[in-house]
């Protein structure tokens, strides 16, 4: 079935959270026929604002929490809640107060105790700051009691919402420092080599993200655990989710820790089809989608097919040469086609085809889903940009206003819809 959706963060909604404004913009989606809302990882941002560098794979970030629901909140409900998602939240809430309680250093500078997380002492840490810790996993319930209301009314408005998976986790997380042994670290936590990918499209020096490795190995002997209660706090979120950086699943970029770019990196192998075929096991059918932009062999797009998972076109990065799969003459059913992503510059920005065009061209595609960044469809020039990969300040801050978003915007985007055949009430 083709699909429309939009692109847009909850932090770019005019109250960055979960509510009227989430209620509003879903209204919004149907009247128009988009019926897929892609949006960033949820889970908590790192200093920088990046939400792919977060504390953890797990949990939401707080500051999307609807407070208007808690008191229609029963406290029986919040223990329910507490009881499902217990499997992650204990230690979400326990690193939580740890890190407030140790300055904020990241764990791996903790006292011996806590940073081995020895027994006795977690024991004594958590009973002496039992509060603290309660009410961290109280706040975790909360979210997924607003979560819960807000994926509701998504389904009664007919929009899928569609999450993102990064796959690697931050060195300084909860993920790593509960389970130290699934991550390549030395003696004392710190990490051998760190993630990125080498000299590209988007910089010359390729990109550091100081992402930590995993132990495949590891994860292999305990059934890639890890990795299916990961997928599975993804799909009680969302209806579809994309997996970052797919290609890493066959191999992955290592730098050596010292180094200050990804110039010098080495392919590490990854675990493959053992790992993709556990996580369509977990994914519901027709749930995920591949991140394989940049130099993607043939076995990793050869991997991809075999389990029906789409890829990406990107409008940006079409042009050259005649195999290029960013080209739309080479645009595949099995695809998601964007006119850019959150770390492209807006069309407008780029400059180099009218945002309209651009718009169209992606709605005209063979891909079966196509998304436009909001930027796009409100012909938002770089002030709006969203990232700029390889660079630290100044990313995941654009926001935008009701009085911003033009009906006549909306419209011109819905009447393509509907020309192409994308309206989630098609016969096409």
């Amino acid at each position: 079935m083709r699909r429309a959706g939009i692109l847009c963060h909850l932090t770019s909604l005019p109250s960055q959270r979960i509510g009227q404004d989430s209620a509003d913009f879903l209204s919004i989606l149907a009247k128009h026929n988009i019926s897929v809302w892609q949006m960033l990882p949820v889970s908590p941002p790192d200093k920088h604002g990046s939400p792919y560098a977060s504390p953890s794979a797990f949990a939401i970030w707080d500051a999307f929490d609807n407070k208007e629901l808690r008191n229609h909140t029963s406290i029986e409900q919040i223990n329910g809640v507490i009881e499902t998602i217990n499997y992650w939240v204990e230690d979400w809430a326990l690193y939580s107060v740890l890190k407030t309680k140790n300055n904020g250093a990241p764990w791996y500078d903790w006292p011996q105790p806590y940073k081995e997380r020895d027994e006795s002492a977690i024991a004594d840490f958590s009973k002496q700051y039992q509060q603290e810790i309660d009410e961290i996993k109280h706040n975790q319930a909360h979210l997924m009691v607003s979560w819960e209301s807000f994926r509701k009314e998504a389904l009664e408005n007919q929009v899928s919402l569609f999450g993102d998976l990064p796959f690697f986790v931050a060195h300084d997380s909860v993920d790593v420092w509960a389970n130290q042994k699934l991550f390549l670290l030395n003696s004392d936590g710190g990490p051998i080599d760190v993630a990125g990918v080498p000299p590209d499209y988007f910089s010359k020096t390729g990109q550091r993200w100081g992402t930590v490795l995993y132990n495949w190995p590891a994860h292999k002997q305990q059934g890639f655990a890890w990795w299916k209660a990961r997928m599975k706090r993804m799909f009680d979120l969302f209806d579809l989710v994309r997996i970052d950086h797919f290609r890493a699943l066959e191999a992955a970029w290592a730098i050596p820790f010292e180094d200050e770019t990804a110039e010098h990196g080495v392919w590490q192998d990854g675990p493959a089809d053992e790992l993709l075929n556990i996580l369509v096991d977990v994914a519901p059918k027709g749930g995920l989608v591949a991140e394989d932009l940049g130099i993607i062999p043939p076995s990793v797009v050869a991997m991809r097919k075999r389990y029906s998972i789409p890829g990406m076109a990107v409008l940006h990065f079409a042009g050259g040469e005649k195999d290029n799969p960013h080209n739309l003459e080479n645009h595949k059913q099995d695809m998601v086609v964007y006119t850019g992503t959150h770390d492209n510059d807006t069309t407008v920005g780029w400059g180099k085809i009218p945002v309209r065009e651009l718009m169209k061209t992606a709605l005209s595609s063979k891909a079966e889903l196509a998304i436009i960044p909001l930027q796009d469809v409100m012909g938002l020039g770089q002030e709006a940009r969203m990232n700029t990969p390889g660079t630290e300040f100044g990313n995941w801050s654009w926001q935008f206003h009701w009085h911003e978003l033009q009906e006549d915007s909306m419209d011109w985007l819905n009447d393509n819809v509907i020309d192409t055949g994308r309206s989630p009430f098609s016969t096409d």
